[in-house]
């Protein structure tokens, strides 16, 4: 472990003087998403380092402003018709995909049509488009979608990240039969965004071009490397050293002795994600064929409740992340405060330990001698695995709170620090009890409320999956069709706000707290790469890596043999991440589902 850090550094300090020159190339280096990259395709994809690659190298019908409001991208404008089921969109002409062919709206059609008609094309984003009745092309700069009944967030469903990337149709047409098998992994990536994908090793960095003549504004940086850290230590060293230029989430910690170097531009966003606990209902398919491993007394709402109570939230607020964040309550972050919920006083999971206490012990759950409650249904004690990201120091301490508190109303947990691949393998198959879980969300709620819905079970097969814990509630599904049929936004915030109720009582996900994102970046070598006007509190509105990436820029001209200088990053930078691969090599450090999220 210690060799390893040693050789890394050494790394970072002699790359780091390759001699530059003004004149060549600018290579923006940032630190790719802790989740990792799960797949190059985007119809299976939702860990954000995939997403965050998507809204990168792909368009959308829409953007997004700062402040969360649709804009134009591939579209120019888009209306509602007076049947208020038909949106017509009007999409530029003259675009062209990276291989050179146009980008019209048959590509938007096709894309859209086959994630509403094909069960593997909509793992990822079916339930977007799950009151779609038809999307058609009639001429290449009109794109029409007929709902089957009025939908308030039309212009939402297609937008970079946290939307559908609209791809191009004749490469993805002949793939449509081994779809759920196909990797999309030849360079360059055909797309069109502000930058192109040319390199990915996985577990390792992406490296893109910019699209110079990118509709939205060219890049300011010739080149982007993402670059994936087994260690956020290694990450920070990275960018003290001057081979990294912006990391998009550090710990408390590191934020704190960051925030002291008068080198670096150490800022906060209002937390776009949640980070909690979610507990297996009973793991099952659409058609109601039980699956996996999980422990049986987890479906019972007594036992979900009696968790919900023996945790201190306060505590795991001021001690893990630093007080930089907020008490968790709603499944949807307060970086988006038109959907923010939270239950009344008498509805609150208040930390009261002797009242767990009491509802197991009314319910027949009797200590063992070893001071282990049994399950009265299958005789088994409450002995729960809990499932965490091996290479999250967040994860670490909350689970160490979680024996003890657990503890101390007969629950035992068996700490399993998994990978992010074993992690989401295991939930998959139902082959857990507990697991550390966080996601973030865009502006709309409509992608994340949908993987609670039982549309997003898994088939008998295994697939067309996507579900975030098993959750499976007729009544909970008719609220989710309500909201993303009601125009009215307040209206539409109230039935939101009962989904969020709802899920809050089932306690199947437990969400913890709200972390602030904590931003760092070198202000020797980018500028421009934090956007949008901090609040009261000094907290600037969430990020998106399309808007950051895109205005991120040079502030001067290099000079030559400065750390972090343009040009000649490309090929330091591939090098170190080979290097952090071998420094790091005899540990067990991998990857979490969710740091700032797995859902833009």
């Amino acid at each position: 472990m210690w060799i390893g850090k040693a050789l890394l550094v050494g790394a970072l300090l002699t790359t780091a003087a390759a001699p530059v020159t003004p004149a060549q190339d600018t290579t923006l280096r940032v630190k790719m998403s802790g989740s990792g990259v799960d797949t190059l395709n985007p119809f299976l994809a939702f860990f954000n380092g995939a997403l965050d690659i998507f809204g990168t190298i792909y368009p959308s019908l829409n953007s997004l402003d700062e402040n969360g409001k649709p804009g134009p991208y591939l579209a120019t404008e888009w209306t509602q018709g007076p049947d208020q089921l038909t949106w017509t969109f009007k999409l530029r002409e003259g675009l062209k995909w990276s291989d050179g062919r146009p980008i019209t709206a048959e590509d938007a059609a096709w894309t859209l049509e086959l994630i509403r008609t094909d069960s593997v094309a909509g793992t990822a984003n079916g339930s977007l488009v799950s009151n779609f009745e038809r999307v058609t092309a009639p001429d290449p700069t009109t794109l029409v979608i007929k709902t089957k009944k009025p939908q308030a967030n039309v212009m939402y469903v297609s937008i970079p990240i946290s939307g559908i990337p609209i791809v191009p149709k004749h490469v993805w047409e002949p793939h449509v039969k081994e779809l759920k098998d196909y990797k999309n992994d030849a360079f360059p990536v055909v797309g069109y965004g502000p930058w192109t994908l040319t390199d990915h090793r996985p577990e390792q960095y992406a490296r893109f071009d910019a699209n110079k003549g990118f509709v939205l504004g060219a890049p300011g940086f010739d080149h982007l490397v993402q670059q994936s850290f087994k260690e956020s230590d290694a990450a920070v060293a990275a960018l003290r050293s001057g081979q990294l230029d912006y990391i998009n989430g550090v710990n408390p910690t590191q934020f704190t002795a960051l925030k002291a170097d008068s080198s670096l531009l150490a800022v906060q966003e209002v937390g776009n994600g949640w980070t909690g606990i979610e507990l297996n209902p009973g793991a099952r398919t659409r058609s109601g064929k039980p699956i996996g491993t999980g422990h049986p007394a987890l479906r019972e709402q007594v036992v979900r409740d009696a968790i919900a109570l023996a945790i201190d939230k306060p505590t795991l607020v001021t001690k893990v992340i630093n007080g930089l964040g907020q008490l968790g309550h709603g499944y949807l972050p307060p970086a988006w405060p038109q959907w923010s919920w939270k239950p009344a006083p008498e509805e609150e999971h208040v930390f009261d330990p002797a009242k767990a206490n009491q509802l197991l012990d009314a319910a027949g759950y009797t200590k063992g001698a070893d001071g282990v409650r049994v399950d009265p249904k299958s005789g088994k004690p409450l002995a729960f695995r809990l499932g965490t990201h091996s290479d999250d120091s967040a994860d670490a301490a909350i689970s160490t709170y979680l024996v003890g508190w657990l503890e101390a109303i007969g629950v035992k947990l068996t700490i399993q620090p998994l990978s992010m691949s074993a992690l989401n393998s295991d939930l998959a198959k139902g082959d857990w009890d507990i697991l550390m879980d966080g996601w973030t969300t865009g502006p709309d709620p409509t992608y994340l409320l949908g993987i609670q819905t039982c549309a997003t079970l898994p088939k008998d097969d295994g697939t067309g999956g996507n579900t975030e814990a098993y959750y499976c509630d007729k009544d909970y599904d008719a609220l989710f069709e309500r909201q993303l049929t009601t125009a009215d936004p307040a209206e539409r915030a109230t039935i939101v706000a009962e989904m969020q109720r709802t899920l809050y009582k089932a306690n199947v996900d437990q969400i913890l707290y709200y972390a602030n994102t904590l931003d760092v970046a070198r202000t020797d070598t980018v500028k421009g790469i934090v956007t949008g006007t901090p609040n009261a509190d000094g907290l600037h509105p969430a990020q998106t890596a399309f808007w950051s990436y895109l205005k991120a820029a040079p502030p001067t001209a290099t000079k030559a043999g400065a750390p972090g200088g343009s040009g000649g990053g490309t090929a330091v930078w591939l090098g170190l991440g080979a290097l952090v691969i071998v420094a790091v090599g005899g540990t067990l450090v991998l990857r979490r589902r969710k740091t700032a999220g797995d859902r833009e």
